[in-house]
C-alpha cells in the first residue's frame, strides 16, 4: 500500500526536493539499489540517501516532506505583491503624488499607507526583481541652453585630468 502511495507522490508532486527523496526510496526497494548507487543517479551523497531512507522507514511517506522552519511567517500576501506590480507600473503622480519616479522607499511608504503591512525595501525589491522590474536609481543629469556648454564642459574635464 506505502509503495503506491510514494509512487503516487513521485508522479504528483511540485515539490523538486520530494520527489527527489521518494525516488530515493523507491529505488532502494523497487531495484534493491544501495545508497551509493542511488547517491550516484540522484547526485547526492550516499549519507543524504541513508538519512531520507531512515526518515522514510521511522515515519513513513510523511517523513519526506520538509519539517517547518523557524522564523518570522511570511507577512506578504499574493494580494500585496498583484497591487505592488499594479502600484509600480504606474508613475506616482497619477497616484496623486509629489513626485514623478519610484525609489523602493517610496513604494514601501505607499503601500504601507494603502494596505497597512509595512515590509523592508528589500522585500519589495525582491518581488518586483520576481516580476523583471528593477528600480534604479535617478540619474540626474545638468544641461545648460549655452550652445557652447558641451565644448566647455569638455574643456573643464580636461584641465581636471591635468
Amino acid at each position: 500500500m506505502e509503495l503506491n502511495e510514494l509512487d503516487e507522490l513521485y508522479h504528483q508532486t511540485k515539490q523538486v526536493r520530494v520527489r527527489t527523496r521518494a525516488q530515493m526510496i523507491l529505488l532502494a526497494v523497487e531495484q534493491q539499489m544501495t545508497a551509493p548507487q542511488i547517491a550516484q543517479i540522484v547526485r547526492k551523497n550516499d549519507q543524504t540517501v541513508r538519512r531520507w531512507i531512515k526518515r522514510y522507514n521511522a515515519e513513513g511517506v510523511n517523513g519526506l516532506f520538509d519539517a517547518p522552519r523557524p522564523g518570522t511567517p511570511v507577512k506578504v500576501t499574493a494580494e500585496y505583491h498583484d497591487q505592488l506590480i499594479q502600484v509600480v507600473r504606474r508613475r506616482p503622480r497619477s497616484l496623486d503624488l509629489p513626485y514623478s519616479l519610484w525609489t523602493l522607499q517610496r513604494l514601501v511608504d505607499y503601500m504601507a499607507e494603502e494596505t497597512g503591512l509595512r515590509v523592508s525595501t528589500e522585500t519589495v525589491r525582491l518581488h518586483l526583481k520576481a516580476e523583471d522590474i528593477v528600480i534604479s536609481r535617478p540619474q540626474h543629469k545638468v544641461s545648460s541652453p549655452d550652445p557652447e556648454y558641451m565644448v566647455k564642459k569638455r574643456r573643464l574635464k580636461k584641465n581636471e585630468t591635468t
